[in-house]
């Protein structure tokens, strides 16, 4: 019963996204399209386009593992099942990811009193921390956590693995750590990718941008950042600045209130860090620049949406933090009762090229598209 309604949601979401077109947009799932949009309107100088988006992500292929999951937990005990999501700030983006979490748990039989999900309120390292402590003593088997700091974060995640915690990356990777064989979320380079082409289309090939992002260290913002940059190679724009805000909304607004006083020939402006873009918008409506300056974000923020709709944000690269949530609560659950190496045979196939990736999609939200990703969230039952 459980699994007929997760292929209706999947199916109705899925007629939601026949409706669009995409032309002129990159196919956003998976790495081996960014080459694709490599190629594509490099070194052009041509007038500003208006965006057509995309917002078909991995559903089909995650609500496939997530059947396959729950067929190999089907009559076996996960009484002692006590999993987490843990993520980086308190932020509208990842309310998407707490309707997913719980409901992954409900579908699967997990009391909610063995489901927790933190967000840190100021998305302090130490807040994070303190709840993962409180976690361990509280004897949870497994969580996801989108890391404030993945380096310092490396010996903990050690000393839980040791300890038979299940650590599941999500949001941004954790290379070098004992999380980095599986990671559920965006594509990051790609996802950045999306950005930069989106950026080399409204500015015309040419102009001055600068990129505010919550951390120039977590892996997710430096591969972001790293895909933006290429997608303009061969363009005549520049990015003059990379500025960190520390995860805080108003230090975004005043960096780019800053830039924008001190530097009239910027014209571009990409939020990386899902407040980011509401945060850039707010400066450049104050600066009286909306028509002028043009923002590319990440993240589909509430606040996001509605200055997509206004027209002050041009696009946002969105991901699917509800997927994160959801098939993140069936792998921890997996983990514990059919162990990693039973688990890890069930994901392969569903594993990027890289191997260690699980793509929760990519997509990119305009304004024409705009009512067509809205329907999507609401098949999702996200508010």
């Amino acid at each position: 019963m459980i699994r007929t309604r997760r292929a209706r949601t999947v199916a109705a979401a899925t007629a939601v996204l026949i409706s669009l077109t995409a032309a002129g947009c990159s196919k956003s799932a998976g790495g081996s399209d960014s080459s694709n949009a490599a190629g594509s309107g490099a070194g052009s100088s041509a007038a500003p386009v208006a965006l057509a988006g995309s917002v078909t992500f991995n559903q089909t292929n995650l609500a496939k593992l997530d059947a396959a999951l729950k067929s190999a937990l089907a009559g076996k005990d996960l009484s002692k099942v006590d999993i987490a999501m843990v993520v980086n700030v308190a932020a509208d983006y990842w309310k998407a990811g707490q309707v997913g979490f719980l409901k992954g748990c409900s579908d699967l039989g997990v009391p909610k009193s063995k489901c927790t999900y933190f967000a840190p309120a100021n998305g302090k390292l130490t807040e994070q921390n303190s709840e993962l402590e409180t976690l361990r003593s509280q004897g949870v088997t497994g969580y996801s956590i989108s890391a404030i700091d993945p380096t310092s974060a490396a010996g903990t995640i050690h000393s839980d693995v040791q300890k038979g915690i299940s650590v599941l990356a999500i949001d941004s990777p954790l290379p070098g750590t004992d999380a980095a064989s599986l990671y559920l979320g965006t594509p990051n380079y790609t996802a950045g990718f999306q950005a930069g082409t989106a950026m080399k289309q409204v500015l015309g090939g040419k102009g001055k941008v600068a990129i505010l992002v919550g951390s120039l260290t977590a892996s997710n913002a430096t591969q972001r950042i790293a895909g933006f940059e290429a997608a303009l190679k061969g363009t005549k724009i520049t990015v003059a600045q990379k500025v960190n805000d520390n995860l805080q909304a108003s230090t975004a607004t005043s960096d780019a209130e800053t830039i924008l006083a001190n530097n009239p020939d910027v014209n571009g402006l990409y939020g990386v860090y899902s407040y980011d873009g509401p945060a850039l918008a707010q400066a450049v409506t104050s600066a009286g620049k909306s028509s002028s300056v043009h923002i590319v974000s990440d993240d589909s923020d509430a606040q996001t949406l509605k200055f997509i709709q206004s027209g002050v944000i041009s696009g946002t690269v969105v991901q699917m933090p509800y997927q994160q949530g959801y098939t993140g609560a069936y792998l921890l659950a997996a983990e514990k009762v059919l162990g990693k190496a039973k688990t890890m045979a069930l994901v392969k196939p569903y594993l990027e090229k890289d191997g260690s990736t699980l793509s929760s999609g990519v997509g990119l939200v305009t304004k024409s598209d705009l009512s067509a990703y809205q329907s999507l969230e609401s098949q999702l039952g996200i508010g």
